[in-house]
């Protein structure tokens, strides 16, 4: 099983592996669609409060690198977690897209390095 996480963190952006479960896949045609939502797992700078799951932000699409001739859009739902004691909305703060796009920072890098040349 180690070896299929390790060949997937190449095809897939890191932290969807490390933090998200591909929970649907849908192909039409040569588009690619992959659901993932955040793992249940406490944030640990919020470990010492008392959290109950509140659900999920909306979810946002992503477009990422083609695979196999296929276009491939990430649709990722990130959790939300309430604090019992002071109602205040806990939650992690994800860095999933480029500033500007709808890509992950890793194909937004490598569109920009191949449009120098």
């Amino acid at each position: 099983m180690e070896n299929y996480i390790e060949f997937v963190k190449m095809i897939l952006p890191e932290f969807l592996v490390e933090h998200f479960d591909l929970v649907k896949t849908i192909k039409q045609g040569e588009t690619m669609h992959l659901y993932f939502e955040e793992f249940n797992r406490v944030p640990d700078e919020a470990k010492d409060r008392i959290l109950i799951g509140h659900g999920f932000h909306n979810e946002t699409t992503i477009q990422d690198f083609p695979l196999r001739g296929n276009s491939v859009y990430l649709h990722v739902k990130r959790r939300r977690w309430l604090d019992k004691t002071t109602r205040e909305l806990v939650q992690r703060d994800w860095n999933l897209v480029a500033k500007g796009t709808r890509l992950t920072d890793e194909f937004a890098s490598f569109l920009k390095e191949i449009n120098r040349y």
